[in-house]
């Protein structure tokens, strides 16, 4: 059984950093995409920043030049880099990929981690 465990997350003040972790675990093949999204109080889950197998990624607008995700294939591990938060990052920001096993490409999620920015 594959499964995605987040960590990192917590309370931090305007203008702080935090470094998000999401380790893959479990019986599989290969890893593709691997993603961070957030989920706010009364908002739609948005797709904040991408990172393919081969390290091309994407962000949303909103997070460009503030945040960075990294992966370390090697321990199946994706990292979401934070910095100079604001009060609108706050949400809890839930782990996704795609991941080969048994022959079938799934997508899986982890069950997120609070971050919460004060201003």
């Amino acid at each position: 059984q594959v499964q995605l465990v987040e960590s990192g997350g917590g309370l931090v003040q305007a203008g702080g950093s935090l470094r998000l972790s999401c380790a893959a675990s479990g019986n599989f093949f290969s890893i593709n995409d691997m993603s961070w999204y957030r989920q706010a109080p009364g908002k739609q889950r948005e797709l904040v920043a991408q990172i393919s197998s081969r390290g091309s990624t994407t962000y949303v607008d909103s997070v460009k030049g503030r945040f960075t995700i990294s992966r370390d294939n090697a321990k199946n591990t994706v990292y979401l880099q934070m910095n100079s938060l604001k009060p609108e990052d706050t949400a809890v920001y839930i782990c996704n990929a795609q991941i080969w096993s048994g022959g079938v490409l799934r997508i899986h999620w982890g069950l997120g981690t609070q971050v919460t920015v004060s201003s």
